[in-house]
């Protein structure tokens, strides 16, 4: 499950001139554009989008950019220099701004619209026109689309200012949330999970935005005061950033034919999304309709996959709406996300969220964005029977699939050869009934202890003899399973290859934005270090730090246990 380290090459781009060279556009050349849009792209005013694709859009950019820090692992992936992310160009576009774009490279970003799904209801309430259209990526605006080492990339400014799609706020990201999505995603890359990436992060020394936030030691569900933060941008990059939710607008208009070309659209945008994020895994010489059903069956593989994968590190995305679900299978949105540290079935990190995108829950809330998926497609069908039925069976069979995933998931984390349901049903019980920190104790399990004690660290309550009792003979349960199947000096060199020895902690992660609001951004550059490795043993000081239970003080505490989606 956790990804291997990538071995490092000499950079192939050095330059920021030889940057541009790679610059190959698929989705401006292939999608249709806004026809109410501007050709200069000066678009960043609320407004209703009835068609196209995307809206061509400049990024506004933040002022007095300063470098806080660039992913090493992605600049070795797509071969950049690592001395590209200090170049002032380079700084400049991605900090929003896009005026030193020159040929190959085009001078104005994109846009794009999505509806919105919750836990399978369609809504319109979020779009200020109540109609839908008005809705999509308020602050996220993609400035760049290449090909490096082979492989086609698109890079999106999270925080790049307003577009269309912006509902009357001003399209900034504040360097909180920053922060957190910059190192979330390279932290997730580094445990194995798919995920979008990330490039760079910058911040502007002279603009701030205000936000609702928590005071210090506030307790509040709600953010409590207005808080000016620091204004900042995150590249994050992927395959593509298609979302179900875009792929639900086009659908919706293709049913309710709000123009002449809207199943046209559709089909459109889902042979994109074949192309970008299926290319290698469908038969471009099969029938459109076969490649959509292939579609739906690989995507059902890789959301299933995925949100075991989250179960399995304690990841909980808190905001699984439809428009947060990325088609290609991966991790998308980290706004209200959070690990699991004390285990809670109903874990759940957003004051808005629920339980319906609980911790324990997201399998059933990725089955209902797997609906609005399945919804989404299926105009493209009405005239293929067969193709129609092959899809229904694969919708049908998605609860077996996400089961199924879960299982070997559990089998793995506890070092089993086979499933065992009785047997992880219990240790969840005992989990819940002693409170244990969701890393540390799996971390301790794979050392595959013989007694309790081993294991007492991870508790946040004192057990009681008679809990001990039902540990001790779980734990001899378990260890009768991996002895009569395993090797164990194997078996916990495997299960330390999946359960990670750190995790995100939002109270070390906390100290970390706060220093850098004054321009430290040590902390930032540390958890780095320790969120590049996290399978591995690290040093006994940062061992010391990150390797430990959450203090009591930070349960319940307003930015650090909850949070909003104020960012």
């Amino acid at each position: 499950m956790p990804a291997t380290s990538s071995t490092f090459k000499l950079p192939t781009t050095k330059t920021f001139a030889e940057f541009l060279q790679r610059a190959d556009y698929s989705l401006i050349d292939s999608l249709q554009a806004d026809p109410q849009s501007t050709e200069d792209g000066y678009d960043h005013h609320p407004r209703q989008v009835f068609s196209g694709h995307f809206v061509p859009v400049t990024p506004t950019a933040i002022p007095s950019p300063e470098y806080i820090a660039h992913s090493q692992a992605l600049f070795n992936e797509l071969g950049l220099s690592h001395n590209l992310a200090l170049d002032e160009q380079f700084r400049r576009l991605f900090s929003g701004d896009i005026t030193v774009a020159q040929e190959p490279m085009r001078p104005i970003g994109w846009a794009t619209g999505y509806a919105l799904s919750i836990y399978g209801t369609e809504y319109m309430q979020q779009c200020p026109f109540g109609t839908g259209n008005g809705y999509g990526d308020g602050r996220a605006i993609s400035v760049f689309e290449g090909l490096f080492n082979g492989k086609r990339w698109e890079m999106q400014l999270k925080g790049g200012g307003p577009t269309p799609y912006c509902r009357g706020a001003d399209g900034r990201a504040v360097l909180r949330s920053s922060v957190r999505e910059f190192l979330a995603q390279d932290y997730m890359q580094a445990l194995g999970v798919p995920t979008s990436r990330s490039l760079t992060l910058y911040v502007s020394q002279s603009e701030t935005v205000s936000r609702p936030w928590y005071s210090e030691d506030s307790s509040s569900i709600n953010p409590d005061i207005l808080v000016d933060n620091p204004s900042a941008i995150t590249t994050r990059v992927a395959a593509s950033f298609i979302r179900i939710g875009q792929l639900e607008l086009f659908a919706r208009r293709a049913r309710s034919k709000t123009h002449q070309g809207a199943l046209k659209e559709l089909q459109m945008i889902v042979k994109h999304l074949i192309d970008r994020n299926y290319q290698h895994a469908i038969d471009p010489s099969l029938s459109f309709p076969d490649q959509v059903v292939e579609l739906a069956y690989l995507f059902r593989k890789r959301l299933t996959s995925l949100v075991a994968n989250w179960i399995r590190i304690g990841y909980c995305q808190g905001n699984f709406n439809s428009d947060n679900c990325a088609a290609g299978g991966f991790t998308l949105d980290y706004g209200p996300f959070g690990f699991c540290e004390l285990f809670d079935p109903r874990f759940q990190p957003w004051t808005g969220g629920g339980n319906h995108f609980s911790f324990l829950n997201q399998p059933v809330a990725a089955e209902a964005n797997y609906q609005m998926f399945w919804a989404a497609i299926r105009p493209l069908l009405t005239d293929n029977t067969d193709a129609l039925a092959r899809l229904d069976q694969i919708r049908e069979g998605f609860a077996e699939t996400m089961q199924q995933e879960i299982e070997v998931m559990w089998t793995k984390k506890l070092g089993l050869i086979s499933y065992d349901e009785i047997l992880v049903d219990d240790l969840q019980k005992l989990m819940v009934l002693s409170k244990v920190d969701y890393t540390i104790f799996f971390r301790k399990l794979s050392h595959i202890p013989d007694q309790l004690t081993a294991l007492k660290d991870s508790f946040y309550l004192p057990g009681s003899e008679q809990v001990d009792m039902q540990w001790d003979r779980w734990l001899k349960r378990w260890r009768l399973r991996l002895m009569n199947c395993n090797d164990l000096r194997a078996t916990s060199t495997a299960m330390k290859r999946i359960n990670p020895k750190y995790t995100w902690r939002e109270w070390l992660i906390a100290p970390a934005y706060k220093k850098a609001e004054q321009g430290d951004y040590s902390l930032i550059k540390e958890l780095q270090t320790v969120f590049n490795n996290p399978y591995d043993e690290q040093s006994s000081e940062l061992a010391t730090k990150y390797d430990r239970r959450k203090p009591e003080k930070f349960f319940n505490a307003g930015g650090i246990s909850h949070y909003s989606c104020s960012s």
